[in-house]
């Protein structure tokens, strides 16, 4: 499979398409007091389950967690032997839904996540106004991943 870009959401698959709509109710399950800014992920796994997470702040700042690594850990804790199809990530200002990309720490977990499995999965991020990327593979959003 290529990476895609498509520049109207109803272009999406259905299935992509539900896996945005768990990923944006995710957001609502944000805590995000310091930056206002709400990141929802949501995993297709294998078996056909849904498993998200969502941003959670915290006053000291390095201790903050993204919400795409909430959902991996989430799926390593009670689904670890079920691989993952899809990830979507989706955030949000207030009310309105805005484009956003993986930070490099979220995407090195990723690919990780990804190397512990026989196939790789799709990426979803919106990064446009009206804009989806779907990425054949995690590893295409960092290259250069840190291995030992």
């Amino acid at each position: 499979m290529e990476d895609f870009i498509f520049y109207d959401y109803n272009d999406l698959d259905t299935q992509t398409k539900n896996l945005i709509e768990q990923a944006k109710r995710a957001t609502y399950l944000s805590y995000a007091p310091y930056s206002n800014f709400f990141v929802g992920a949501a995993l297709l796994l294998e078996n056909g389950t849904m498993v998200c997470g969502a941003n959670q702040e915290n006053a000291s700042f390095p201790l903050c967690m993204c919400a795409e690594r909430v959902a991996l850990y989430t799926k390593a804790s009670q689904y670890s032997a079920i691989g993952i199809i899809k990830m979507a990530v989706v955030a949000r200002r207030d009310e309105e839904f805005v484009p956003a990309a993986c930070c490099g720490a979220c995407r090195q977990v990723m690919v990780e996540f990804e190397k512990r499995q026989p196939s790789a999965y799709e990426v979803i991020m919106q990064i446009q106004p009206h804009q989806w990327l779907k990425c054949r593979s995690a590893v295409v959003l960092i290259p250069f991943q840190f291995e030992f």
